[in-house]
Parts: structure tokens; C-alpha cells; sequence
């Protein structure tokens, strides 16, 4: 560092050494001699060395009390984002800890806040809690976003509009929320400067211009408790401030009315030492000025959310002006302030934690209700992820959508719409592919490829966790189901009869809804193919007298008769010379279980027991014959796959020489591109399930390769 930057550096360690005897100035030495040589050829907006900012980020966290691993943190955290530098090396140079306050911050400030809408604020906020695993982390980025808005002048109008909206409605309100006051007053007031300045600049000249008035009040007010305190011997401290600009300009708006009818415009802080202070030091403040009853509130007994403890009363002063005056210890001062940063303490040169039992309530508060481990210490308290229990993502225009911990890109689409839940494809996060079961991170962008020919299956419930997505794919899958088992049953049904020279058509089922307990037709051909109620009890009830033909019940021994034909690899249970193929539905390969179906004109047709219309086909028990795989060793048997993958050059090529590297042969490719995205169905010869498996083991461990299944799955 030169000349200038080391003197400030010195004086910076002097404050810190204040509040932190035993600071490691070494490593703060290296830490600011880092950033400087690392932002040494940058320049701010203004014109100025970038490194001023590290350097007054650096300043905020000593204000703060912080330790010096934060303002280190703080003074490095620009580095792994606008340099050449790297987490690793930040990681290296100054151990893991620091390393993680700057990755913390870097990937905040990536954030790009798209289609950035007020109603959504608390989103933003949850998530940006929920990417930081050290609290820390925010703190710095408070500090960094503090100078920013300092220097915001120096920006064009729109983005100054932009990052002013998100200080106001995101940064604020979360510093409300950790307690910490003045930076919220600050950061409010800044955006409230860039948002309405005419209204700002109203305000201030107003203000200034009763300067004098305002402080001859105070005194006034000041002066006669002063002294009674002192008489009571109670030490106390004052401070006088106006409310603060964008403060006023609220009860302004809410109340409808001018700056001139806001009467509470001035606030007097009194500190005193102990907590009974506080309250004999209010019952002086009533007997000495007439107090607005309704005006009073009681913060030490009940604390705010954010553990903000202070006595408020409003009194009516000089002139009749009405004065709110506060009343609080130092450890509530300075809770009230700085809220999470007041707990930092420091003992020979270690954190540890100052009277936390007081504190573990707001606390816990503040860390949405974690439990602390026996044992742990302050700053492992502090490590935690606030909402592990959710996660952030954006759509490509902006919007956020919350969801449940662990979601994958299917929950994502169902959350913003069920018809692009429905067809979903596949899905880019990042601008990258990635597999539908991939977990979401806050943060992350994802955008959904849908198709008009992509359905919901079974194997998504094995991955999606919300409950939406969960009960629409359940939904799909039953009506699905449903509609399948409707036209089973009618198909069984309109077959049966034909054995009997009867057409369903002209067959009247109403006098079976009320004993099987149906409606109409449709519930009894669901009910019929899903096997809920048997064919042979219906068949007794349409056709009680007739009998199947004889040419009906000899069917298989005529068949059996006929078929000479044989194939290879299917031995048949007590029978030779049988005509055997293969269903072309499913595809069979020796390994898998299989069952013989025997159809009219095509002998012995061999499916999977996984096989999709094999339920059906097995409703006439007197066509289903046992089947057995009889391989000679060498032959092949043609099965399919389809995969999904990214679009590039020598895809195919890639996948087909490893259909070849693995002994496989391609019988036919029939390949569709679909924007960045390649779906292709592959016909392979291969020796049997085994080795089938082996291929798609292999091919999906191809670059770019999303999906692989066999065909018909």
C-alpha cells in the first residue's frame, strides 16, 4: 500500500485495537495490502482508486465492532468478483473462514434481480439468507451496499432507480429485521433520495431550516430531567435527533398531511446504566412534562421481533410541541443499533458469547427458531442457513419462486403452471442442461423445455417434493389409468361376447350398474378392466344359458395344430415346431421374464412382464403358455433405446461408437432436434438384457446426454 492508504490503514487498526486488543494485525496487514495490489489498475464510476470501497466497506464493519476476520472478509470481498482472483487463492492466503465470507458476498452480488417487483421483497430477502451459511456474509454485503448508495450519484439515472428500489424494499427491511438501525435509517433515506427527490429535498431544506428551533427545544426539554436524574444519582447520557427523512415522509403520506402538521418530528434518547434506571428514569421524564398515555410503549418487557428493547414515551414540551423521548440501557443502545453486530465481544483476542442467555430469544428469532447444539460457540450459532427449509429460483424473465427445500426442476414447473408441469422435457439451469431430478439451489435460474408430446410418468414421484407437483403427476397418472381401464373392459367385454355371436352395441347393460354398483357403461368397463369385477360373473348374467363353441374351446389345440414354424431362443413348455415371435411392443431380450401369448395368424407372441398390454392380452387365461429363454450363445435380438441430449456436433457419432466399442449393432436411427435439445430412438441388436444395460450404462455418461431408457418404458 502507499503512503496514504497505509496511514489509514494504522488508524483503522487503532479503533479496531479499542474494542479488540489482541487483533490480528498481521493478517489485516495482508488482507488490505491483497485487495490493494489486486484493484490496483481499477476506477470507480467517480473516477476515484477502486479500492477507496473495500477500504470504506472496511470502515462501516469497524464501526461495527466487528471482528477482524470480517473486516478482512470485508476488504477482500470484492476480489473474487471483479479481479482475476480466486476463492482458492483468497482460500489459501487467508484460510477457509475468510474464504467463505467472500464467496458468500461474490455470489450475493451476482444475483441479477430481473422483473425486480416491491410485492416480492420478502422472497428476495428470505433468499438471500438462505445462500449464506455465516451471517457474516451479510453483514459485509449491509457494508457494502452502505458506500454504494453513498456514491450512487455517480451511476445513470436507471440504474440508480434499479439499485435504490432494491436497497429500499430488499437491504432495508432485512436490516430491520437483524436489528440493525442505523444502517436500515441510512440505506432508507439514500433510496428514498434517488426514488422522490423532490420530496427528499423538501424534507431536508425544512429540516435544516428549524435546525435552531429544534436544538432550543431539546435543550429546553433536557435541561430539567438532566437534573433530576442527577438528583436521583442516576448516570445518564442524552442524545437529540429528528426523525428520519424517509420516516417523516411515511407519516406524511399515511396521515395526508403536510410536513408542517407532523408534530413528532424530534426524539430524545436517554441512556442509563441499569435496567431499573430505565424505569424510575420515566417516572421522573412524567413528572416533569404531561405524557401522551396512548403514546406509551413498554419494549423492554416486550421486546420487538428483532430484539430492540427501549421504554418510548411522548410527551408534550415547549410551544406545545410533542417530543417522543426513549429510554434504554448501553447493551440495549447498542442492540437497538447495530441488532446482530451488538454481540460480538471480544476477551483476549476470542469471540465469545456475552450474556447470551439474555440474547437467546431474539436470537432464535432471528435464526427462524434454529436450536443451538450444547457446546457450540457464538459464531457456530451464526453458521447456519436460515431457511434450509426453502429455496429461491428465478424464471429466464425475473420472477421468484419459493419452494420446498431439495425441489428439482419438475416442482418448478408445476409451480408455474400445471400444463407446463405436464410437458415438461427437460430443463436448463444456469443456461445449462441438466437432468430433471437435479436438486434446485437458491439463486438459480431455470428455464423449462416443454413438448406437446411429453407426458408425466411414475419415475417422477420417485424425485419431486412438492406437494403440487406430487398430486397433479398422481392425478395424470389416474386419469390416465382410468381411461386405459376403460377401453380394457370394453375391448374384454366386447370379445367375450363375440365368442357368444352377441355384439356389445346391441347388448343392455342396465340391469348390471345396480349390482355391480355403477352409474353407467363407463364405470363398468373401468371396473371390468381393471379387474375389479370379473367377466365370468357378468358373462353368467348376459349369457346364463349359452355355451362357448366348441371351435372357441379347441382354439389353442387347432392352433397348436397349425404352427410348425420354430424360433430361435424360446423353448415352449411340452411343444415343438411352434411359429414364436416377439412382440414388437416390448421388445424382449433374453435375461428378462417373459410370457407367451397365443394370437390368431401369428402363433406364440413372446412380450415382458413389464409389457404395457400385457394385462390385456392375459384376461383370456387359455391363450397364456409358459416360455423359457434358450439361448445359443452368439445370436442377437433387436431391442431399442431412446435418449435425450444436448444439441452439438458428433453426438450421434459418439453414441453410436459406443453402441459399437460395446459390441452392439444399430439396426435403425430415427433422430428429431427440438431448439437446443435432441431426442432419437435407436434400434440396437444385442445378446441380452445384460448386455443392453450395459450400452445405456455407458451412453449416458456421454457429454451432453440428459436421459436414456429403452423404448416402450
Amino acid at each position: 500500500m502507499d503512503e496514504h492508504y497505509e496511514k489509514v490503514f494504522q488508524g483503522l487498526v487503532r479503533r479496531i485495537k479499542r474494542y479488540n486488543p489482541s487483533v490480528d494485525v498481521d493478517l489485516l496487514n495482508r488482507a488490505f495490502d491483497f485487495s490493494y495490489q489486486a484493484h490496483a489498475s481499477q476506477l470507480r464510476k467517480s473516477g476515484e482508486p477502486y479500492f477507496e470501497h473495500p477500504l470504506e466497506v472496511a470502515k462501516i464493519l469497524t464501526n461495527l465492532k466487528m471482528d477482524y476476520e470480517t473486516i478482512a472478509g470485508g476488504v477482500l470481498h470484492d476480489v473474487a468478483e471483479d479481479t482475476e482472483v480466486s476463492v482458492e487463492q483468497v482460500s489459501e492466503e487467508f484460510g477457509k473462514n475468510i474464504a467463505l465470507l467472500v464467496d458468500g458476498v461474490t455470489k450475493i452480488s451476482e444475483l441479477k434481480l430481473l422483473g425486480f417487483e416491491a410485492q416480492q421483497a420478502e422472497n428476495f430477502r428470505k433468499m438471500l439468507l438462505s445462500m449464506v451459511r455465516d451471517i457474516r456474509v451479510i453483514l459485509i454485503k449491509f457494508a457494502d451496499r452502505l458506500h454504494n448508495m453513498r456514491t450512487l450519484e455517480h451511476l445513470p439515472e436507471k440504474k440508480r432507480e434499479r439499485i435504490a428500489l432494491e436497497t429500499r424494499e430488499v437491504y432495508a427491511p432485512l436490516a430491520h429485521r437483524l436489528g440493525l438501525a442505523k444502517i436500515k435509517w441510512e440505506l432508507e433515506d439514500l433510496s428514498f433520495k434517488h426514488l422522490e427527490p423532490d420530496a427528499y429535498f423538501n424534507i431536508y431544506e425544512k429540516i435544516n431550516t428549524s435546525l435552531r428551533d429544534r436544538e432550543n427545544t431539546i435543550l429546553k426539554v433536557t435541561k430539567p430531567i438532566r437534573k433530576a436524574l442527577v438528583d436521583a444519582n442516576i448516570n445518564a447520557r442524552f442524545e437529540g435527533r429528528p426523525k428520519h427523512f424517509f420516516s417523516i415522509y411515511n407519516k406524511m403520506t399515511r396521515r395526508g398531511v403536510p410536513f408542517e402538521e407532523i408534530y413528532d418530528l424530534l426524539a430524545i434518547r436517554i441512556v442509563v446504566e441499569k435496567l431499573e434506571d430505565c424505569y424510575h428514569a420515566l417516572g421522573i421524564v412524567h413528572s416533569l412534562f404531561t405524557p401522551l398515555h396512548e403514546r406509551f410503549k413498554d419494549y423492554v418487557a416486550m421486546p420487538k421481533f428483532n430484539g430492540y428493547q427501549s421504554l418510548h414515551t411522548t410527551i408534550i414540551g415547549p410551544a406545545g410541541k410533542r417530543i417522543e423521548i426513549q429510554i434504554r440501557t448501553e447493551q440495549m443502545h447498542r442492540t437497538a443499533e447495530d441488532g446482530i453486530a451488538a454481540h460480538w465481544r471480544y476477551k483476549e483476542g476470542r469471540l465469545r458469547e456475552d450474556d447470551l442467555d439474555q440474547h437467546l430469544i431474539w436470537l432464535r428469532q432471528v435464526l427462524e427458531g434454529e436450536d443451538r447444539e450444547p457446546g457450540s460457540s457464538f459464531l457456530d450459532h451464526l453458521k447456519v442457513n436460515l431457511f434450509q427449509d426453502e429455496v429461491f429460483v428465478f424464471t429466464p424473465k425475473g420472477d421468484l419462486h419459493r419452494l420446498a427445500s431439495k425441489s428439482t426442476p419438475v416442482d418448478f414447473a408445476f409451480s408455474v403452471h400445471t400444463d407446463v408441469g405436464l410437458h415438461c422435457l427437460a430443463a436448463k439451469i444456469n443456461g445449462k442442461i441438466v437432468p430433471l431430478s437435479h436438486g434446485l439451489k437458491s439463486g438459480d435460474t431455470v428455464e423449462i423445455i416443454t413438448s406437446s408430446n411429453q407426458r408425466p410418468n411414475e419415475d417422477w414421484l420417485q424425485f419431486v417434493v412438492t406437494s403440487k407437483a406430487r398430486s397433479r403427476i398422481k392425478k395424470y397418472i389416474r386419469d390416465d389409468q382410468q381411461e386405459n381401464s376403460i377401453q380394457l373392459g370394453e375391448e374384454i367385454l366386447s370379445k367375450a361376447l363375440a365368442k357368444y355371436g352377441k355384439k356389445l352395441k346391441e347388448t343392455d347393460l342396465k340391469d348390471l350398474f345396480e349390482q355391480f354398483n355403477v352409474k353407467d357403461e363407463i364405470q363398468l368397463f373401468a371396473a371390468i378392466g381393471r379387474g375389479d369385477i370379473k367377466l365370468e360373473t357378468i358373462l353368467k348374467k348376459l349369457v346364463p344359458e349359452e355355451k362357448e363353441s366348441t371351435e372357441d374351446k379347441s382354439f389353442l389345440k387347432k392352433f397348436i395344430e397349425r404352427a410348425r414354424k420354430s424360433s430361435r431362443g424360446i423353448r415352449v413348455a411340452g411343444m415343438d415346431n411352434i411359429m414364436i415371435t416377439f412382440g414388437k411392443c416390448c421388445n424382449p431380450v433374453p435375461g428378462e421374464p417373459i410370457t407367451g401369448i397365443v394370437t390368431k395368424g401369428r402363433g406364440i407372441v413372446v412380450h415382458t412382464n413389464r409389457c404395457k398390454n400385457l394385462m390385456r392380452l392375459m384376461q383370456d387365461p387359455d391363450r397364456i403358455v409358459d416360455v423359457s429363454w434358450d439361448v445359443e450363445k452368439g445370436s442377437r435380438f433387436l431391442s431399442g433405446i431412446y435418449f435425450l441430449g444436448e444439441r452439438r456436433n458428433k453426438l450421434l457419432s459418439e453414441v453410436s461408437e459406443t453402441v459399437s466399442l460395446l459390441d452392439g449393432h444399430i439396426d435403425n436411427v430415427n433422430m428429431k432436434s427440438d431448439n437446443s435439445l435432441v431426442n432419437c430412438s435407436m434400434g440396437i441388436e444385442v445378446y441380452g438384457l445384460a448386455h443392453l444395460n450395459r450400452i445405456i450404462t455407458k451412453i449416458k455418461k456421454i457429454p451432453g446426454i440428459i436421459s436414456v431408457a429403452r423404448l416402450n418404458e
